[in-house]
């Protein structure tokens, strides 16, 4: 199977990569922008199978079809609310809601294997999909968090905040003036609401926030320890399994 990824967050895409290892599938070829994969496609034989990410770097992947004609078999990877998933679903073409879950990645896989995937099924669904999203929603992420201390409710900015962490059972902001706020989430629940390319989960306890990182110190057992601007009060760990992806969310 010739599978291509589309995929403007280099780690999203390199973690789908991995992902679709471990079902057996090889993605040799991964571009990341619009005008990339129009580019490619003009020199090269069209993959079985793309995982297609709809909201690109320098605009919709629907783009590319404007240029390129397609016939392929197309899954979406996408952050788009059910309605307009449900559009996804036209002529068997499938998608994936991000952060992909690893049972959702096996459905579609084996989805894909069951089907005879016809050009013109796809270009039809390419279509009817331009036409329901016509005026796409843009991905937003959490500006501000809000927390109560006393009688009155503080809001915080994300740019104040060098990191979440969980202690007793709760979750605390930790800001650069070094004070700790608690607030009612869960890590869990952050990680669809923090901006990916800011906020990265470095283990179950930690998330850090790329500008408060001021040194990476190498740690035992092939993990790594972060120096963060102020929060001082337990060592900051990257996960052991998780550091080659935190490497690469660096870049």
């Amino acid at each position: 199977m010739n599978v291509l990824i589309i995929e403007d967050e280099k780690p999203a895409a390199r973690r789908l990569q991995r992902m679709l290892e471990r079902e057996g599938v090889v993605a040799k070829q991964l571009l990341h922008s619009v005008d990339e994969a129009i580019q490619w496609f003009k020199g090269n034989q069209h993959p079985d199978l793309i995982f297609l990410d709809i909201q690109l770097s320098d605009g919709l992947s629907f783009e590319i079809f404007d240029e390129i004609t397609i016939t392929s078999a197309i899954i979406f990877t996408t952050a788009y609310d059910e309605y307009a998933l449900q559009a996804f679903k036209l002529n068997s073409i499938d998608y994936l809601l991000k952060p992909i879950d690893e049972d959702d990645l096996n459905k579609a896989v084996n989805k894909y294997k069951t089907l005879q995937p016809r050009s013109q099924n796809v270009q039809m669904s390419f279509d009817d999909i331009k036409k329901l999203l016509t005026n796409p929603v843009e991905r937003t992420y959490k500006k501000r968090f809000t927390t109560k201390i006393g009688q009155h409710i503080k809001m915080i900015s994300v740019d104040e905040i060098e990191c979440f962490y969980s202690e007793n059972k709760g979750t605390y902001a930790h800001t650069v003036e070094g004070r700790d706020y608690l607030l009612d989430t869960t890590l869990e629940q952050l990680e669809n609401e923090l901006e990916p390319e800011m906020f990265f989960r470095i283990s179950r306890k930690f998330y850090v926030n790329i500008h408060a990182i001021k040194d990476i110190i190498s740690y035992t057992n092939s993990r790594l320890q972060l120096k963060l601007n102020s929060y001082k009060a337990q060592d900051v760990i990257v996960a052991r399994e998780r550091v080659r992806d935190f490497k690469l969310w660096l870049e």
